[in-house]
């Protein structure tokens, strides 16, 4: 498991050790070093000889960059720090030019007649456009630009740098076959950008992005503990490959966000014992599905009965019956006693018998303090008050329509620019879970639970996934029906596991390749064996 923690209990954190003299900076600086040049040593095959280029500017992550140089410099590694300030971290400074390394100052054009490049200045210049192509033709660049103690986006030079940089490295990205931003290296030219604890700019605590540049990277090596903002989107999608840097804090016991990793969620799935029967594995009821719409259902049901929970009961329209039992003859038709419910996957709420029996059957649910997934058509009627063993499955468009129905004035650009704060008041406003579907997803629970799974490739982008994660989910739900009842932060402990499961199933299904909702669900049964054998 990764966990989250934000600056200022970070910062806390370090304050103890730094009163008793422990070189922090030089500790996080080393491991930066050690990281480079294992990248170094992979991308070239030896670290002697390599170019690396640091960005930097006037706080501590700067200083990290400037040290972590130093200790390249002295591996044979040609270094060269592009400061964006006067008054780069002094002993960072030093301790790069004593290792033999080389500094100077970016200038940007236009800039006065004192401000311009002189060798023979204390910090040398150098013309903005000359600092930007010795960063792209380097085998690193490291952007120490801005750490977790700055907010926006890098202004001035600073943004320059960030900015230009970033331009090029994108126009690499789109000269490539392939989906989203990616580092240049990534796309296979360019150098390899590495964030020095966070890619500069980037919202530390929230995962917001700045309405301006963020450098994004290749891999961020992060000190003491991960950032939410490393975890969370959008700003996550600038982070690349996160590595944590252990420098010995003493972190609260609960983290700001956390992500399971797969023994996390081997360790939270239900796995039946010699004592165990299809009732006590857990009953999930399944209202899903239109004569419109019956592959929802067909899907819903699926990916419930191959997630292994111990029986499904389908209650809908008889031609999606018929169709659901055609599919899944293990499924049983009609009411009867379960231990949670799955709501909504292909319901209209137009279809007015359909969704009687959502209503219903959510009221009879909350009547009996029995745990719910409310996805898709469900979302449209569910109460206001819901309970923490409620999980709410909404993709951003159906969060802001659903926000606005509770009073709030957001729409779904807002909902994807800060997905965390929105997840967050829908929890507040109902009091249910909620899962935020995306290509990485947030879950807020009770308790002051937060996730944050990027597991899903981006092939599942495809129609019926999320009814595929409903089923899941719902499957999970009924399989631990009393633990979340008894410990409601459970459930979005579980919603997390089931994004994780989903996003495997994805690639399990076809690595690397394009899939469909049902060649998902069919990967679960074998996803699901393989986090249990570790």
């Amino acid at each position: 498991m990764i966990l989250g923690y934000t600056a200022a209990e970070v910062r806390a954190a370090e304050e103890p050790l730094l009163a008793d003299g422990v070189p922090l900076m030089q500790h996080a600086a080393f491991a930066l070093a050690t990281r480079v040049a294992a990248e170094l040593a992979d991308r070239r095959g030896h670290v002697r000889g390599a170019t690396v280029v640091a960005l930097v500017g006037s706080g501590n992550n700067g200083g990290d960059a400037l040290h972590a140089g130093a200790y390249l410099a002295r591996r044979g590694v040609r270094v060269v720090a592009v400061c964006a300030t006067d008054a780069p971290h002094a002993d960072g400074l030093a301790a790069l030019r004593r290792a033999g390394g080389r500094a100077v100052r970016a200038v940007e054009p236009g800039a006065a007649d004192g401000d311009r490049p002189d060798d023979t200045a204390a910090l040398p210049g150098v013309w903005l456009g000359d600092a930007v192509a010795e960063a792209y033709a380097a085998d690193v660049v490291l952007d120490g630009l801005l750490g977790i103690g700055g907010r926006g986006a890098p202004r001035g030079v600073a943004g320059l740098l960030a900015g230009l940089l970033a331009d090029l490295l994108e126009s690499e990205d789109a000269g490539s076959a392939g989906g989203g931003p990616r580092s240049a290296s990534e796309a296979g030219g360019g150098p390899l950008v590495v964030a020095v604890d966070l890619p500069s700019g980037a919202g530390v605590d929230d995962g917001s992005l700045p309405d301006g540049p963020v450098l994004p990277a290749g891999v961020t090596v992060t000190f003491g503990a991960a950032k939410p903002g490393l975890l969370l989107p959008p700003a996550s999608r600038r982070a690349g490959r996160v590595e944590v840097v252990d420098l010995g804090l003493a972190l609260p016991e609960r983290p700001a966000v956390a992500r399971l990793a797969p023994a996390d969620v081997a360790a939270l799935w239900p796995v039946p014992g010699p004592e165990d029967h299809k009732y006590s594995r857990g009953v999930l009821g399944v209202v899903a599905g239109t004569p419109a719409y019956p592959g929802a259902a067909v899907l819903t049901v699926s990916a419930a009965a191959l997630s292994g929970v111990g029986m499904v009961r389908f209650v809908g329209p008889s031609a999606v019956a018929r169709s659901v039992l055609a599919a899944r003859p293990e499924v049983v038709a009609g009411t009867g006693r379960v231990q949670a419910w799955l709501l909504g996957p292909g319901v209209d709420p137009g279809h007015a018998k359909q969704a009687r029996r959502v209503t219903g059957a959510l009221q009879a649910a909350l009547a009996a303090g029995l745990p719910a997934v409310l996805d898709a058509g469900a979302l449209a009627l569910a109460p206001r008050e819901l309970a923490p063993w409620c999980v709410l499955t909404p993709h951003a468009g159906e969060l802001a329509t659903l926000l606005s129905r509770l009073g709030e004035d957001v729409e779904r650009a807002a909902v994807e620019a800060e997905p965390l704060r929105w997840a967050r008041r829908a929890h507040e406003l109902t009091g249910a879970t909620v899962l935020l579907k995306g290509s990485t997803t947030v879950v807020v629970g009770a308790g002051g639970a937060v996730y944050a799974q990027a597991d899903a490739p981006g092939w599942l982008a495809t129609a019926g996934a999320g009814d595929v994660l409903a089923g899941v989910l719902g499957a999970l739900l009924a399989g631990r029906a009393a633990d979340v009842l008894d410990d409601p932060p459970l459930a979005a402990a579980l919603a997390a596991s089931a994004a994780l499961v989903h996003g495997r199933a994805a690639e399990e299904a076809v690595p690397g390749g394009p899939v469909t909702a049902l060649g998902v669900a069919h990967a679960i049964p074998a996803t699901v064996a393989g986090l249990l054998r570790g």
